[in-house]
């Protein structure tokens, strides 16, 4: 099969928001940031800024002439700050310019005085100083007061997880221009096209409905252009509105990462208790969210991190406790995984040194922890169809993990500078949004007199291949060439009230609702057939290779003839059709429900090799046994688990967000932030999990964007377990990223 976007991608055809061709008169906008964290602004003089020649514009809050506010969850985030400002780079001014250096050089020369106030960078220090975002929620199983009495092992700790930068390939970018009637059209790089279009409409005081958002696809996104990017596209919409000319802002890469929210670090305390078998009887957790200066969609990460805190284990008595704590950063935001993977790595942090208490290996805590079929979750929900232990019993078999114990023990036996570790990594994922109410797809599909196919959904195309998965359900339902089918670009006036292209959920919910689509204009098809052939049977009227079968004999009816016949039969050729995912709920007021259509189970065993002498590793292999479901595109699915594996490595150990002690981001570029490459790409299989049809998801198939990143969390563990072969007396640290710095400082600390 081929993949439409990547023949474009490789052809160098492939359009983004810079290539689109605009109207006549296009003007460049840049924006002029607070160089403080904190403070009271005094005053904003653009005198010298607009006597620059090619300036032909600058606006500040008093310039909105609708609310001055982007927040979503909360609406506690101005467009442009206008009394305080509360991290470093929060927007001010918008320059509007004849080019985009003219546009830049005349945002520095915007002054801004600014009177100092204290920050906060740390999320304890917040958290102590009542400094939240939402109050603290804590989801609450059986009894965590008594339990502790009956406990072999009580076993306490902490736990650090750092930031993670999105690094998309296409910057956040937007093009407005104003269309008649007083409206404004968007051609943006985001993830949320009914989320720009709302907000952009407060911002201009104008109705939704002349706000046109369109998007062909973006070139990466990883939630990071969930609602991120939904401020460039308001800037550029007010510049277009006011100036009634389109204008163009695509933030530069130093200044995307300079500006922009990352993953959230955070701060958290465990305590677990165990039998001496093994059992783990108690759990409590208290989660410290760094949120940043504002919400964001932070409360929705923190409520995943809780969703999230006993990732694949059954655990009957559990406290956890989440506290978004607001500082004096950029607002955190979503990426990939959406406040799982820091609840995961807590748990599993916790299983590991109780396991270095009990003198035992981890893998034994977590193979006799593992979920079974009904377990029931602290949020209330049960698990379904889990393929828990059908995924570690494969794992353990597959790849012969007992051998590839002995390997590692004999290669650490013959060598002392180099160690070798393993670590099993299980997983557990649920999938929906956990806002029941975004759980909702439409899809528009038109076939047209020649037989060719149109569709239109909410999904957002940005290197995952929905596109490609979706035009694949056309296909399979009318049983036609793929080539004659397109996605349309996904655009606010075809497709309302979209929920963003995030949660692993684009495939499912907008699969649904194409297949939905597909179903309503086949049965006219079939109809129209039967009267063409006079049989009355409709049942025994098939399509298959674009030809009309009757009770499995091929006829003389093609499928561009039964198009053009049923198109004279004024037959509607169209359809619209809506999804909801059914049978979801959740009461926030009791902590309880069923939150997720269906969780995803997987094993992970990854090995990793530590140059003891300089810290340095190398990660051997990663060897997955994975939950797709009935996955109907094996290719597309092992690449999104491949590079989600890549990514999650990425996180647990090289890619460390640094700020200075003024709240400056030190990690701006590409010589300062390491991220994974070709070189540190481990060897990785992947085997598809045989008999697991996931009777919620289109065709059978599960969600595959978000769960294996979660492996990457056994990377940590791995190298952990190379350091202790060379310094059985190391304590546990569980400090991430785990970088070769903090590797080597570690493996010859004395206490």
């Amino acid at each position: 099969m081929k993949n439409y976007d990547l023949i474009q991608h490789v052809k160098g055809e492939s359009l983004f928001v810079d290539d689109t061709i605009v109207p006549e008169g296009l003007l460049y906008a840049a924006v002029c940031y607070s160089q403080i964290a904190h403070g009271k602004i005094i005053s904003i003089s653009i005198e010298k800024a607009e006597k620059v020649k090619g300036v032909k514009s600058i606006f500040t809050s008093k310039d909105i002439p609708g609310e001055n506010q982007i927040g979503g969850i909360i609406q506690d985030e101005e467009l442009l700050a206008k009394n305080i400002v509360e991290f470093v780079g929060q927007p001010i001014a918008i320059v509007v310019a004849d080019n985009q250096l003219i546009a830049k050089e005349a945002a520095r020369l915007i002054d801004v005085k600014v009177e100092k106030l204290p920050e906060i960078f740390d999320a304890r220090e917040a958290a102590n100083k009542n400094q939240l975002i939402v109050p603290p929620r804590t989801f609450v199983k059986g009894n965590t007061e008594d339990c502790w009495t009956k406990c072999d092992y009580i076993i306490e700790g902490k736990t650090e997880s750092g930031a993670q930068e999105h690094l998309y390939l296409e910057t956040q970018s937007a093009i407005a221009y104003p269309v008649e009637g007083g409206g404004i059209k968007i051609i943006s790089s985001t993830q949320s096209p009914t989320t720009v279009q709302k907000i952009t409409a407060r911002v201009l005081n104008l109705p939704m409905h002349k706000v046109e958002v369109d998007v062909l696809r973006i070139g990466g996104g990883f939630g990071g252009k969930e609602d991120q990017a939904t401020i460039w596209a308001a800037m550029a919409g007010l510049s277009a509105f006011k100036l009634k000319k389109p204008v163009k802002l695509i933030l530069p890469r130093q200044e995307d990462m300079r500006v922009t929210g990352k993953r959230h670090p955070y701060s958290s305390d465990f305590k677990i208790g165990l039998m001496k078998d093994g059992r783990i009887i108690g759990y409590e957790v208290t989660f410290y969210q760094n949120a940043g200066a504002s919400a964001d969609l932070s409360p929705a990460i923190l409520e995943r991190t809780l969703f999230h805190c006993t990732n694949s284990y059954y655990i009957p008595n559990v406290k956890a406790t989440a506290i978004s704590c607001k500082t004096n950063l950029p607002p955190n935001t979503a990426f990939r995984g959406f406040g799982g993977p820091q609840g995961m790595f807590v748990i599993e942090s916790a299983i590991f040194k109780a396991a270095e208490v009990m003198g035992i290996d981890s893998a034994e805590i977590q193979k006799r922890n593992l979920l079974n079929e009904n377990d029931e979750f602290p949020y209330g929900q049960k698990a379904e169809n889990c393929n828990s232990k059908k995924t570690w019993s494969k794992a353990e078999s597959l790849y012969s993990i007992d051998k590839i114990r002995l390997d590692v023990e004999n290669f650490n036996n013959i060598n002392d500078i180099y160690k070798k570790g393993i670590a099993v990594m299980p997983i557990c994922f649920g999938i929906s949004f956990t806002n029941t109410s975004m759980n909702q797809a439409s899809a528009l599909v038109h076939i047209y007199n020649d037989g060719s196919v149109s569709l239109s959904t909410a999904a957002i195309e940005m290197g995952q291949g929905v596109n490609e998965k979706l035009r694949q359900i056309v296909s399979e339902i009318f049983s036609i060439d793929i080539e004659k089918i397109k996605t349309e670009s996904t655009n606010t006036t075809r497709i309302a009230n979209t929920s963003p292209t995030a949660a692993s959920s684009a495939a499912d919910l907008n699969g649904k609702a194409t297949e939905q689509a597909c179903n309503n204009i086949l049965l006219r098809l079939k109809q129209t057939a039967a009267e063409i052939l006079k049989k009355n049977n409709l049942d025994a009227i098939e399509i298959k290779n674009e030809m009309v079968y009757n009770d499995s004999i091929i006829t003389d009816l093609s499928w561009t003839e039964l198009i053009k016949t049923a198109n004279l039969k004024r037959v509607n050729l169209s359809s619209h059709s809506f999804y909801a995912t059914p049978n979801i709920h959740f009461d926030r007021t009791k902590e309880k429900g069923k939150p997720f259509a269906y969780h995803v189970y997987g094993t992970a065993i990854v090995e990793a090799t530590v140059d003891c002498l300089r810290g340095i590793y190398k990660f051997n292999s990663v060897k997955v046994v994975h939950d797709f479901g009935k996955s109907f595109n094996q290719l597309i699915d092992r690449g999104q688990a491949e590079g989600a594996i890549v990514q999650g490595l990425g996180w647990m150990t090289i890619e460390e967000i640094m700020h200075n002690e003024l709240g400056q981001i030190l990690t701006d570029t590409l010589s300062t932030y390491k991220v994974p490459d070709i070189h540190f790409t481990p060897d990785i299989e992947i085997d598809f999990l045989e008999d697991a049809e996931n009777p919620f998801g289109i065709f059978k198939s599960k969600a595959i964007g978000e769960p294996p990143f979660m492996y990457g969390i056994g990377g940590y563990f791995a190298i952990m377990n190379a350091m202790k072969a060379f310094n059985p007396k190391l304590k546990c640290i569980f400090n991430s990223p785990l970088t070769p710095e903090k590797v080597l400082m570690n493996l010859y600390r004395k206490s």
